[in-house]
C-alpha cells in the first residue's frame, strides 16, 4: 500500500508518538559509524548505552536505526539526543510530507526515498535525519538503503566526508537520495518516448493502458518530489552554523539538481498528456477510416438493390423480362454504375 492513514491517531494528544504506516520488519537494528581523521569504527548496537561511550572517543557519528515500528525503543533513543516530541511523532509517522526543520543547534530533515517494487511500480520509504553538530541519525523503515557507496567510502576515507563537518554527510546522503531520483526519472523517461512509436504504429488497448500505469507511477513520483524540492530549497533560504561555507555549495548544487529533476518529470508528464491527445486522434482516424469504406460500400450498393429491387417485383407487364438478353444488360448497367460511382469517389479523394 503506498498511502497511509492517520485514522488510528485520530483521537490522540497532539505530539504523542503513534507509529503510522506498515511494520516492514520484526526488529530495530542500530549501527553506528564514528570517524575522524585518522579513526574510523563500524559496530551495531545492542544497547544505547553503548552509543555515548563511544560519542566521547570520536570526532562525529553516523547512527542510523532501521525500523521505526518500536515507538518506545524510537522515543528512548530520541530522547537521549533531547529531540523534541513533536519530531519523534513525525519520525514514527511514515505519511509526514518531506520537510527540513532548520535551526542553529540541529536540523531535522523527512525525505522518502523512492524505488522500484518487483511489480515495476514506485513506492516509497521514509527517511528521518536529524542532525547536531557531532551526530547524525537516521530513522529508516527496513533494512537495504543506497547508501552503501557511502558507508565505502568512510571505511575507506575516499573523498571529503571524514574530513568535512557531519553536514557533509548529510549533502551526501541526501545526493544519493536525488541521484536515484534521476535513475527511475530516466526509467519512466524511456517508457514515455518508447510509446511514442507504439502510439503510432499500433494503438492499441494496451497502449493506452501502459500510458495511464505511467501516469499513475508519475503522479505519484510528482507527489513525494514536489515536498522533497521544497524541503531541498530550504537549505538554500535558511542559514545555520551546521552548514558552513564549505559545505553550502554542495547543498546549492543539490537545490539545482532536484529542479532539473522536477522540470524533467514536468515534461513528461506533459508528454504522456499528449501522448493521450495522439491516441486518440489515432483512434478516430482509424475509425473514420472504416466509416467512410463502410459508407462507400453501402453507397455503391444502394443502386444495385435499387435495380435488382425493380426487376424482383412480381408484376405480370415487366416489359425487360422479355428481352432475350435482359438478364446481362441488367448486370452491364450495374457494373457500369458500380464502376462510375468508384470513379467519382477517387475523382473526389473520398478514398
Amino acid at each position: 500500500m503506498r498511502f497511509t492513514t492517520r485514522q488510528k491517531n485520530k483521537s490522540e494528544i497532539p505530539g504523542k508518538p503513534i507509529f503510522i504506516g506498515t511494520q516492514k520488519q520484526d526488529n530495530i537494528y542500530i549501527t553506528l559509524i564514528a570517524f575522524d581523521d585518522n579513526q574510523f569504527i563500524e559496530i551495531e548496537i545492542l544497547e544505547i548505552e553503548e552509543i555515548f561511550s563511544y560519542l566521547s572517543q570520536y570526532k562525529n557519528a553516523w547512527i542510523n536505526i532501521d525500523g521505526i515500528h518500536d515507538v518506545e525503543l524510537i522515543k528512548m533513543i530520541c530522547e537521549r539526543f533531547d529531540i523534541h516530541s513533536l519530531l519523534i511523532e513525525d519520525i514514527v509517522n511514515t505519511g509526514v510530507r518531506s520537510k527540513s526543520d532548520i535551526e542553529d543547534d540541529f536540523i531535522f530533515t523527512v525525505i522518502k526515498m523512492m524505488f522500484l517494487g518487483k511489480d515495476q511500480t514506485l513506492h516509497s520509504e521514509q527517511l528521518s535525519m536529524f542532525l547536531t553538530k557531532n551526530v547524525l541519525l537516521t530513522f529508516q523503515e527496513k533494512k537495504g538503503d543506497v547508501f552503501d557507496p557511502i558507508r565505502e567510502r568512510i571505511r575507506n576515507k575516499k573523498g571529503r566526508i571524514r574530513s568535512y563537518n557531519l553536514s557533509y554527510l548529510k549533502y551526501c546522503l541526501l545526493d544519493v537520495i536525488i541521484d536515484n531520483y534521476n535513475y527511475l526519472i530516466e526509467i519512466f523517461g524511456e517508457n514515455v518516448e518508447e510509446l511514442e512509436d507504439r502510439i503510432l504504429s499500433n494503438p492499441s488497448k494496451n497502449v493506452l493502458e501502459d500510458i495511464n500505469k505511467n501516469k499513475i507511477e508519475l503522479n505519484y513520483f510528482k507527489k513525494n518530489i514536489r515536498p522533497a524540492r521544497e524541503t531541498i530549497n530550504n537549505f538554500k533560504n535558511y542559514k545555520t552554523p551546521l552548514i558552513t561555507k564549505r559545505e553550502q555549495p554542495f547543498y546549492n548544487d543539490l537545490n539545482e539538481l532536484i529542479n532539473r529533476i522536477y522540470e524533467t518529470l514536468e515534461n513528461y508528464k506533459m508528454m504522456l498528456s499528449e501522448q493521450l491527445t495522439v491516441y486518440s486522434t489515432n483512434v478516430n482516424y482509424k475509425l473514420n477510416e472504416i466509416m467512410k469504406l463502410l459508407t462507400i460500400f453501402s453507397v455503391v450498393f444502394i443502386p444495385i438493390t435499387f435495380i435488382a429491387g425493380i426487376y424482383g417485383t412480381n408484376f405480370n407487364n415487366v416489359p425487360e423480362l422479355k428481352l432475350e438478353y435482359g438478364y446481362f444488360y441488367m448486370w452491364g448497367i450495374i457494373i457500369i454504375v458500380t464502376i462510375s460511382m468508384l470513379v467519382f469517389f477517387k475523382k473526389k479523394k473520398w478514398f
